[in-house]
């Protein structure tokens, strides 16, 4: 599908996202990162450099904490990936910014916390971010349809991610930090899954398309970080997130929300292409029990 057939899905679908973006306001709670930071733990790292024994939470934990904070950190260049595939000054950039202001607050909170906690190493924590950002991030989409399939199964990984790792952390304000952050991923998910939900009814041939080449070849926005690869095979081991989450709590809920083994009514690509969707947990389990043979995992 050409950008500009694109464009004119997004136009038939904005009265939808008004709808969706009313809703989430209406139903996410605004909350404040300071009063979740345990400040008092705080100690000057000058006087005091940090130290591996000044870690109170397990080795498995702090790295997915901070695999996750450093792909937050990249959070503008999501926003610039998003924006340039937005028609301008339209309701669908007034959700983008929106999105971006809630997420912000997200790499606040972990990174106060894992700081104050001294539950990171902070200078190796800033050349990690630095490097990050550097490379920056640019997705691999086709059309503004993959961006929202995208975000739909992104903001579903990413809460499903977050709460596993403070469910793990020994610490409750480890966990009422990252069941918080979930909680505003699900609600972002939410809005992101509606959106695909409508586009589906106008043009199911153009999102099938577009749903097959983003599931199929899904990776999460944070690959460019440092030794991304060995912190996700770690993560993965410690049951945080891996294949078989990946299928059980993302890609197989999201088929069954959209619904997508009744869909009827397909011309012969659309049809094809949804066979080849519903192939894709077969696929995943497949993958995910190769992983546990080699590593083992981790149930959470």
């Amino acid at each position: 599908m050409a950008k500009d057939e694109a464009f004119e899905l997004l136009e038939a679908v904005t009265p939808t996202v008004e709808k969706l973006m009313a809703d989430h306001r209406e139903r996410r709670e605004h909350w404040y990162a300071h009063e979740y930071v345990p400040w008092e733990q705080g100690r000057n790292f000058l006087t005091e450099p940090w130290e591996e024994s000044d870690a109170s939470l397990s080795p498995e934990v702090r790295t997915a904490l901070v695999l996750n904070l450093l792909t937050e950190d990249n959070l503008p260049y999501y926003h610039a990936e998003i924006e340039k595939n937005l028609p301008q000054e339209s309701p669908w950039q007034d959700w983008n910014r929106l999105w971006t202001a809630e997420e912000g607050q997200h790499a606040i909170a972990l990174r106060s916390y894992l700081l104050t906690s001294r539950n990171c190493d902070p200078r190796e924590l800033e050349d990690d971010r630095l490097a990050t950002m550097e490379k920056g991030y640019e997705g691999d989409f086709q059309n503004p349809i993959d961006i929202f399939v995208y975000t739909s199964a992104q903001e579903l990984a990413t809460r499903v991610s977050h709460r596993n790792a403070g469910k793990l952390a020994d610490d409750k304000t480890a966990y009422d930090i990252m069941a918080r952050i979930a909680t505003d991923e699900n609600h972002h998910f939410m809005f992101y899954r509606g959106v695909v939900t409508a586009m589906l009814k106008e043009n199911p041939s153009a999102v099938l398309a577009s749903m097959y080449r983003v599931l199929a070849n899904f990776q999460m926005p944070g690959t460019g970080i440092p030794g991304f690869l060995r912190r996700a095979v770690d993560m993965a081991k410690s049951g945080v997130y891996n294949l078989r989450l990946h299928n059980d709590r993302v890609v197989s809920p999201l088929l069954r929300d959209w619904d997508i083994g009744s869909l009827t009514d397909l011309t012969g690509d659309a049809a094809a292409m949804q066979e080849k969707i519903m192939e894709l947990p077969a696929r995943l389990l497949r993958r995910a029990e190769a992983f546990d043979r080699r590593f083992g995992t981790a149930l959470a």
